[in-house]
């Protein structure tokens, strides 16, 4: 397997979101706050609330999983199970959120969009749309390479 450079930063982009997620717990409401989690999130963890802790810490083990995935494509570490399909998901969930959140705060009223910030949906949109682009190429690099998958 050659080098998959798109997929091992693919990787490494998973885990900073993983490390950033960590943070808010660690970090509390002001971290809920600057890093976008919504006013009621972090009123939820300024009360000492476990819903919080337990939504941060379920999506950050799952992009730490995602960046797994990433770096067993590059050839960095031991192939996982369902490789194929596992990457093709995530680049899938990645970019639809990303695609998804660019439009999002224009064409709804719902409270769980609302209630952050269009600057918000835009930028971290923005980065799910590089995050996705990542897997994306890695993906397909993958892919066109024999018996790797």
């Amino acid at each position: 397997m050659e080098n998959n450079r798109p997929l091992f930063i693919a990787g490494c982009l998973s885990f900073i979101a993983s490390f950033l997620h960590l943070m808010c717990i660690w970090g509390g409401p002001d971290w809920y706050l600057a890093l976008g989690a919504g006013e009621e999130m972090a009123n939820l963890a300024a009360a000492e609330d476990p819903y919080p802790t337990i939504v941060t810490s379920t999506i950050a083990t799952i992009l730490a999983l995602w960046g797994l995935y990433a770096f067993s494509g590059a050839g960095l570490i031991l192939k996982l199970p369902l490789l194929k399909t596992g990457l093709v998901l995530i680049s899938a969930i990645y970019s639809l959120r990303g695609a998804g959140g660019l439009l999002a705060p224009f064409v709804t009223n719902s409270p769980m969009i609302q209630q952050n910030s269009t600057t918000f949906w835009l930028l971290s949109s923005l980065i799910c749309c590089v995050y996705g682009t990542f897997y994306v190429l890695g993906t397909i690099r993958l892919w066109g390479e024999r018996n790797t998958l």
